[in-house]
């Protein structure tokens, strides 16, 4: 009888695996699907462990977050823990290079007047540019001031793609770089007495600089020798063509432009080169001042300027290079 109750009781070999009863739901499964049960059990309380350590992260990120806009800045324990590790990060050794601060401006435009000082101030920017580190952008064409409409294009996309800070000299007319959709530079210039100028055109023509060049008689061939020696007075009294034509004095195409009326003197290229200088020119200086001139562009654009005028006043440099005093 004993033995009939427990084969009741124990359908099967082994010990019964519902001591407690059957769970809800209906009758036991077998004994194959519990044990898949069991075994999924371990990885369920993983992902849930998981998904509470991902949402605890994410509680702590939108704190931070509100903390630094709240407080203007990074928490304070952050900025602890990055004094503990230490002030370097990756991205500070291995990012890129911090980008060159550019000067203000880093484009100039010194569109130079013939026989106003010129080279002496061209000669003076060949020193800066080796001591401040400025691209000095020169030209060898010296008697072209008036350009094409393509020729314009070419020139302002020249000067345009120059390494900056950069500054571009010759004897042109004012360019309008934005017309041509290029970055308008700083212009900066300098004249003189027209009285002046033209007395120093006139023997410049005749017998060259004071660097005693030769490249006189390859300028004026054609001049004989008795009008290479002509006296300015006889010439200006007897008027001759050289002495007596008004565009020896002209000095407004500099400024007005390349349109063809700034070549016909008159009060509408008068108007419109007083509105580029008002516009476009940080300094338009005198040359019977020039000591003033350069201190003002060396307060004015000390990474081109500075200590020009030291430069200037200093013998050493001037007997190798810059001419003698008065014969600017």
């Amino acid at each position: 009888m004993k033995k009939k109750q427990q084969q009741q009781q124990h359908p099967g070999s082994g010990a019964d695996p519902w001591p407690h009863g059957a769970p809800l739901g209906g009758a036991p499964p077998g004994l194959g699907s519990w044990k898949r049960r069991v075994s999924l059990l371990p990885l369920l309380r993983f992902s849930l462990r998981d998904y509470g350590f991902c949402m605890a992260t994410l509680l702590v990120f939108c704190l931070g977050s509100l903390f630094y806009q709240l407080g203007g800045g990074p928490p304070r324990f952050l900025l602890d823990l990055r004094q503990y590790l230490g002030n370097s990060t990756y991205l500070d050794d291995h990012g890129p290079p911090p980008s060159k601060a550019l000067p203000f401006p880093s484009q100039v435009v010194y569109n130079r007047v013939g026989k106003c000082g010129s080279r002496t101030v061209v000669l003076l920017l060949r020193i800066l540019s080796e001591k401040h580190g400025f691209n000095l952008v020169t030209s060898d064409i010296h008697n072209k001031t008036r350009l094409t409409k393509n020729e314009q294009m070419e020139l302002i996309k020249n000067i345009s793609t120059a390494e900056q800070p950069y500054l571009f000299t010759r004897h042109v007319h004012f360019l309008n770089f934005s017309r041509f959709g290029g970055d308008q530079p700083v212009y900066i210039n300098i004249i003189r007495d027209p009285v002046n100028r033209f007395l120093s055109n006139y023997f410049f023509r005749r017998f060259g600089d004071w660097r005693g060049e030769q490249n006189h008689m390859i300028r004026t061939p054609s001049m004989r020798q008795e009008e290479r020696y002509l006296d300015i007075n006889e010439c200006i009294l007897e008027n001759y063509p050289e002495c007596s034509n008004p565009r020896l004095f002209y000095i407004i195409p500099y400024f007005c432009g390349q349109h063809p009326r700034c070549r016909e003197p008159g009060e509408w290229a008068l108007e419109r080169a007083k509105l580029n200088v008002n516009e476009n020119f940080l300094l338009v200086g005198i040359l019977e001042e020039l000591e003033d001139v350069l201190l003002l562009l060396e307060r004015f654009l000390p990474h081109y300027f500075k200590g020009v005028l030291s430069i200037y006043k200093d013998p050493e440099p001037r007997r190798q290079v810059l001419p003698p005093k008065g014969t600017e």
